[in-house]
């Protein structure tokens, strides 16, 4: 029985919460590896929506263990509001079903401070951030400055951090002119905190090797997406982690062995939130239309996606770059009812053709895309559930995009619901 991680193969938002949920049903446990809560997922269970940011989709199935991995860094307030939220929804959270890897890094108060007054200084020239204290986290956390999960249960060790912390971050606050951190009201809201986080707390790599032990399934679950990573994607309008499939073993705690399939998903048109370059946006009916039928405002921060054709550029790099081997194509619904449809192939830029999305900011911000055109359709496929409700377009439109990204369409979503899911390969067969 394989091992699944599923990640995203545009700029986040491409879907994981339905994917993972659905795929959650296969799984034995879950796995969050690497970001924090300014990535969302939205569930549709049964009529209920679900909302969640740091929390696993596993979660709201019974019988299943949820697991925040160590590349995850942890607001535990955020946590706690996210636990109380399910908990009054009818999903209670337990150390039964939830474990919180001991070692991960904790956002702080002054992170999400910090944050908001850098993009604040940054004027026109906005990374587009959430302003939650996700890099400034991951910042402390590779100059080991970082406060971790189990520093909770020792004040000495808290207090300690927690002056070294504000040695470095009073000073950069101070020279911007902000407000500084109080020590003792952090402190203070530290430990008030602390027992509910640490009652989740545990050494979740030896959980995962037990688990891989008793041959259990294990579904690990990115956030954000391929073009966002820190390596890979279109720095520096990205995220602070890395977004791709092999970070999955790091961010959990498991061998690279342990990854038997790498699941992208993958929108059937683009979309990105905030700022950066977007070769194929369409500022024009068809990419508000596409925002209005998609629904695509932010789970976490509510803001408007932009827009625009299929990437088929994009997603082959991230397949390359991110060892992808298939794809979960979802809201192919969306283009229901136009008439045509443009697949980018290439990119131009000054005259020079190019089949990948070069590193230099310049270049990707200058780039113009190249288009293949393809017929649309008329009918309906929503809530479709099997190749054979799906028009002729369709399927053909779905097979060009696999010969352009190289790689096959395990899954297509038809809509919101985890029922409208046609199943094309199983990756947990592998």
């Amino acid at each position: 029985m394989g091992n699944v991680a599923v990640v995203g193969a545009q700029w986040g938002d491409e879907g994981k919460g339905k994917i993972v949920d659905w795929l959650s049903e296969r799984a034995d446990v879950v796995v969050r590896f690497q970001g924090g809560h300014n990535a969302g997922h939205t569930l549709v269970i049964d009529g209920v929506t679900y909302k969640l940011s740091l929390l696993p989709s596993g979660v709201v199935r019974p019988g299943k263990l949820s697991i925040i991995g160590s590349g995850v860094v942890i607001d535990p307030w955020a946590l706690i509001d996210e636990i109380e939220t399910l908990r009054g929804q009818g999903i209670e959270l337990t150390r039964d079903n939830l474990r919180i890897a001991e070692n991960a890094a904790l956002i702080l108060p002054l992170h999400s401070r910090l944050d908001k007054v850098r993009e604040e200084e940054r004027g026109s020239a906005r990374l587009g951030t959430t302003g939650r204290g996700i890099g400034p986290a991951y910042e402390d956390k590779a100059a080991r400055r970082a406060v971790r999960v189990c520093d909770l249960a020792d004040e000495r060790t808290l207090a300690a951090r927690i002056d070294q912390l504000l040695f470095h971050h009073n000073a950069l606050l101070r020279g911007m002119g902000a407000e500084e951190i109080d020590r003792q009201r952090l402190l203070s809201d530290l430990n008030g905190i602390a027992p509910k986080v640490l009652a989740f707390a545990d050494t979740v790599w030896q959980r995962l090797d037990e688990a891989r032990g008793a041959s259990k399934r294990i579904l690990f679950e990115g956030a954000q997406g391929a073009m966002l990573d820190v390596d890979h994607g279109t720095y520096p309008f990205v995220t602070s982690s890395n977004t791709l499939g092999g970070h999955a073993a790091v961010g959990a705690g498991v061998g690279y062995g342990a990854l038997d399939y790498v699941l992208g998903i993958t929108k059937a048109y683009t979309t990105r939130v905030g700022a950066g370059p977007f070769p194929t946006e369409l500022d024009d009916d068809i990419g508000r239309g596409l925002g209005e039928r998609g629904r695509e405002f932010g789970t976490v921060t509510g803001r408007r996606r932009r827009c625009g054709w299929f990437d088929a550029v994009l997603v082959r790099q991230a397949v390359k770059i991110g060892g992808i081997d298939g794809i979960a194509l979802t809201k192919i619904d969306v283009l229901d009812g136009l008439e045509t449809l443009n697949i980018c192939t290439g990119y131009r830029y000054r005259g020079v053709s190019y089949s990948h999305l070069p590193a230099a900011e310049e270049i990707q911000a200058g780039v113009t895309p190249v288009y293949e055109t393809l017929e649309g359709w008329s009918e309906v496929t929503q809530g479709a559930r099997s190749w054979a409700d799906l028009p002729a377009a369709t399927i053909a439109y779905i097979r060009r995009i696999e010969e352009l990204i190289e790689a096959p369409v395990a899954l297509l979503s038809t809509s919101p619901e985890r029922q409208d899911t046609i199943l094309v390969h199983d990756p947990f067969s592998d």
